[in-house]
């Protein structure tokens, strides 16, 4: 089944995170699997695997603080650290210990951060990690035209500037002309992003592009020297993390596993929602981990 954005806003709840409300879902039994999203958008990215992910694992997913239907202060000091620091909480709020990751975009940035995380403390709460499209490597991230307006000087006026319009041009060309949201979903995004202003800080939002330079050794050695079992999934005609990122993800992680989408952009989980079920119950058959929670 998939969602529109009222229906989903109406599955959700929210807790609370530094004074702030923060939307999360919850559904399913079984292992916890934790869904990150990506920028610009929110949880609701994954609403086209949802039903089925959640008839096997215990299915949890927010909206990053800024995003989505969590608040969105317009003062607030925002970090991949700070997101990795509310994923953690909103897991300790629901008291899960060990959990499965499946991130895109912006939420691969915060996966690495956890995996780094789970280094520094010498820990194995992550159990496995499935990585969609994303800047995993600095070297290797084309910035959009969009994202590069906004790291500049005039970012807080580019952010003010932002229509639906424009959004549907610099939003499209993450995906081959096949793949493409419709109309109806590119409202729905859109809606989702503008919701509370959210666009007016976007400019904000996307100082995690210097942060992923500034802690590039961090994060990539986590993911060369991840404590979990670890795969890319990607779809190649991406032009901001497409087949170039897989080829350096593949020089660079040893013994990588691999899964590569040909016709597929930047949201593999909305274009290709079977595909990415297929190859994620794939990954979790191939690398059975009941036995390894609490090692």
């Amino acid at each position: 089944m998939t969602y529109s954005i009222d229906q989903w806003r109406k599955k959700g709840k929210s807790f609370t995170y530094n004074g702030y409300k923060i939307f999360y879902l919850t559904e399913g039994s079984g292992e916890p699997l934790v869904l990150l999203h990506g920028f610009p958008t929110s949880s609701w990215d994954w609403h086209k695997v949802w039903d089925t992910l959640s008839q096997t694992y215990q299915t949890i997913t927010l909206d990053f603080i800024g995003f989505g239907f969590s608040d969105k202060p317009k003062t607030y000091n925002y970090s991949i650290t700070d997101q990795a620091n509310l994923v953690e909480q909103l897991l300790f709020y629901l008291q899960i210990q060990h959990y499965h990751l499946l991130a895109h975009d912006y939420g691969d940035t915060v996966a690495q951060e956890l995996l780094a995380r789970q280094l520094d403390r010498h820990e194995n709460k992550i159990i496995s990690c499935c990585l969609l499209n994303g800047g995993l490597f600095p070297e290797t991230h084309r910035a959009t035209r969009t994202q590069k307006l906004l790291l500049g000087w005039f970012g807080s006026l580019v952010a003010r500037m932002f229509s639906y319009k424009r959004f549907v041009i610099s939003f499209s060309i993450l995906f081959p002309s096949q793949s493409r949201p419709s109309e109806d979903e590119m409202h729905s995004l859109y809606d989702v992003i503008t919701y509370n202003n959210g666009h007016e800080i976007s400019h904000l939002l996307i100082r995690y592009i210097i942060e992923r330079q500034q802690n590039r050794n961090r994060w990539v050695t986590a993911l060369q020297k991840a404590k979990c079992s670890l795969r890319l999934v990607n779809g190649l005609d991406d032009p901001v993390s497409g087949a170039h990122m897989v080829a350096r993800y593949k020089e660079l992680i040893p013994g990588s596993d691999v899964i590569e989408i040909s016709g597929c952009g930047h949201y593999p989980q909305m274009e290709v929602p079977e595909k990415i079920l297929k190859s994620y119950t794939q990954f979790r058959n191939a690398y059975p981990s009941s036995n390894n929670i609490g090692e």
